[in-house]
């Protein structure tokens, strides 16, 4: 996967911010889609993610998996010199209200927004609906 070395967002002694294997499985459905990506924070302080968006969709959101089930929360922390892996079955982006259904190669741009670090831009690449990631870095 590619590392995406994005605009590091944050100050001095603050969150350092960059995203990794960032990908979207092609939706099989006309209204919803989920998006994997890990942050990483080089910074010596936690980042907070509270939100994204996208022309995608009207919306996107950070959702969990708690007991199998899935629901929306305001915000996660990515941990100081640290990482935050979304992925299936676990944390990850949710992307309602479809404006149109990405396909297999293409890329779909996001914005995620933290609290105390500005906007990291993701340009998230629609892989196949099957897609499994071969590796994870920890």
């Amino acid at each position: 996967m590619l590392a995406l070395p994005l605009a590091g967002c944050g100050g001095p002694d603050g969150p350092e911010l960059s995203v990794e294997d960032a990908y979207m499985p092609r939706p099989v459905s006309d209204s919803l889609a989920a998006g994997f990506l890990t942050v990483v924070n080089e910074g010596d302080r936690p980042a907070e993610l509270t939100g994204a968006s996208s022309d995608l969709a009207d919306s996107v959101t950070v959702h969990e998996t708690v007991d199998g089930a899935m629901r929306p929360t305001t915000s996660v922390e990515v941990p100081a010199d640290g990482r935050l892996t979304l992925e299936s079955g676990g944390t990850h982006l949710m992307f309602e209200g479809l404006t149109s259904r990405p396909e297999e190669g293409e890329t779909v741009t996001v914005e995620l927004r933290f609290k105390d670090a500005g906007p990291v831009t993701v340009e998230m690449p629609v892989e196949a609906a099957t897609y499994t990631p071969s590796h994870h870095r920890h």
